[in-house]
């Protein structure tokens, strides 16, 4: 015996409509279709399986398409993540550190983070790059520790 469920949802500007039959071999055939007002196909989708897995297939989908639907829509934290160093960036960066020495080094990462709008992480980094001591406000990085962390050692103007 054949039987068919259909259900609609409208999100956001797309109409979805799911069909899910039964057909007499024992198979569910899922059959998705995305449309937009205008009638433009957006989505659209067949799947068959065995009856008894439908439940335990359809948690499977909602966990991958879940996921996958966080990680697409997650937006950056950081607005300059992943965006150039410029040379000028690296000046106000290695300026901000070696004239501030009064704070701790993870407050102060973390001011310039939210100053520069990237994550403390990435600040972190930078700074050896600049020359300067990631863990000590206000001081540059030797030739050694700048060989061991890659960065540039510091030109001397910085506090010991």
């Amino acid at each position: 015996m054949t039987s068919t469920f259909h259900n609609e949802i409208k999100l956001g500007e797309v109409h979805y409509r799911l069909s899910a039959t039964t057909d007499p071999d024992e198979s569910l055939v899922l059959e998705l279709l995305g449309s937009l007002d205008s009638g433009e196909v957006v989505a659209d989708g067949r799947l068959r399986l065995p009856v008894e897995g439908g439940a335990t297939i359809g948690k499977l989908l909602s966990r991958v398409l879940g996921a996958h639907t966080r990680l697409r829509s997650r937006q950056p934290r950081h607005a300059n993540a992943n965006q150039p160093w410029t040379e000028a960036l690296d000046t106000e960066l290695r300026t901000a550190w070696l004239t501030t020495a009064e704070e701790s080094s993870p407050k102060l990462i973390r001011s310039l983070a939210d100053g520069m709008q990237r994550s403390p992480t990435a600040i972190r980094a930078r700074l050896a790059r600049v020359g300067c001591d990631p863990d000590v406000p206000g001081r540059e990085l030797s030739a050694t520790a700048a060989a061991l962390l890659g960065g540039n050692p510091g030109t001397g103007q910085g506090k010991t």
